[in-house]
């Protein structure tokens, strides 16, 4: 037979209610006591029923998680990877478990997000991505559900968010290509409809214009987060009349495609094009030839989104505004002068 709480009571000498208050850290009870009782409970292998705590605290220890649209580029990027590896990371540690949710279309992600919402299944929800008008967004804003985002709002630009300065990041990778002498800069953006493209897209017309370029709009193509967006400009771009010598690859996933595609075709990298990308993923620096990239932090973005909710939830004090997660440029192969020129 299981273990129950009045078995731990008798071994301890105290009250079931006191086991019950130990279990959910009352501070009422003495630290000689709860460790006594802590002890027993491990000597005879008891665990406390979740699903009774959460219906007495109102709290069910479990983070929501609502992947991108659609769910399978989840597992085509691995920055989700990375940035749920770090919400988990966190979460984890501070006991609480995660479920995850998603939609193929705008309304069913609204309808998952209230399931989740209405029938009090987390106790806070982290958008993995933002994007303009989100409805999502909207959703647990009015509702004042605890949320946090990974990205920035427009139209609620005080909840609660971790992002990077992303118009500084591609301001800083397009600026490293003009250094090494380059004036037809191109880039591969993401779908315009995600705050990412919109803000590193300014990132990388405003370095231009600070140097006295201009952003031609035939060396601007934007796609999705995939490797195939990558591999599809390569057969636009370097067919161009005037093609660039130089580009930014909104996600290193992205400049893989990038790479293969000027494989097939015949050119080499730097010596045919420069190319820098974002997110600084663990392959690139193995990419042939080693890719130069913006490291965004994305371990820590996710683990910083985890304590941040967790905080929120708890209604505990300390840092609760927007987070700028720092970010550095990682200069490789892919961007420098060839060794032989």
């Amino acid at each position: 037979m299981p273990v129950t709480i009045i078995d731990v009571a008798r071994k301890a000498g105290v009250s079931p209610s006191t086991v019950s208050r130990v279990i959910s850290n009352n501070p009422r009870i003495s630290k000689e006591t709860a460790d006594k009782v802590r002890r027993i409970m491990k000597e005879l292998g008891y665990h406390p029923n979740e699903i009774a705590k959460s219906l007495v605290s109102k709290t069910t220890r479990t983070l929501g998680i609502i992947l991108p649209r659609p769910a399978d580029e989840l597992f085509q990027n691995l920055f989700f990877s990375e940035v749920i590896r770090g919400i988990v990371a966190h979460a984890s540690r501070s006991g609480y478990d995660l479920l995850m949710a998603a939609g193929t279309s705008g309304q069913e992600e609204v309808d998952a997000i209230a399931r989740l919402v209405n029938g009090r299944r987390v106790d806070g929800i982290i958008l993995l991505y933002s994007r303009r008008d989100d409805p999502l967004i909207a959703y647990l804003a009015e509702r004042s559900f605890p949320f946090v985002l990974i990205g920035r709002s427009e139209q609620y630009p005080q909840v609660l968010s971790v992002d990077n300065d992303n118009v500084q990041a591609a301001y800083d990778a397009t600026r490293h290509l003009i250094a090494q002498g380059h004036e037809r800069i191109g880039f591969v953006s993401g779908p315009p409809n995600l705050i990412v493209s919109k803000d590193r897209m300014e990132g990388y017309v405003k370095a231009l214009a600070d140097a006295g370029l201009q952003a031609d709009p035939e060396w601007i193509v934007e796609d999705e987060f995939l490797q195939e967006s990558g591999y599809r400009a390569m057969s636009y771009f370097m067919n161009l009349p005037k093609r660039p010598t130089a580009l930014v690859a909104i996600d290193d996933i992205v400049a893989f495609g990038v790479l293969r595609g000027l494989s097939e075709l015949g050119f080499r990298v730097p010596r045919d094009l420069s190319i820098v990308g974002f997110n600084n993923l663990s392959l690139s620096e193995l990419a042939t030839p080693p890719l130069s990239s913006i490291d965004i932090g994305i371990y820590q973005i996710g683990y910083t989104a985890s304590q941040t909710l967790i905080r929120a939830v708890r209604e505990e004090s300390g840092q609760l505004q927007p987070i700028i997660i720092p970010h550095k440029l990682v200069v490789r192969e892919s961007s420098l002068p060839p060794a032989d020129a």
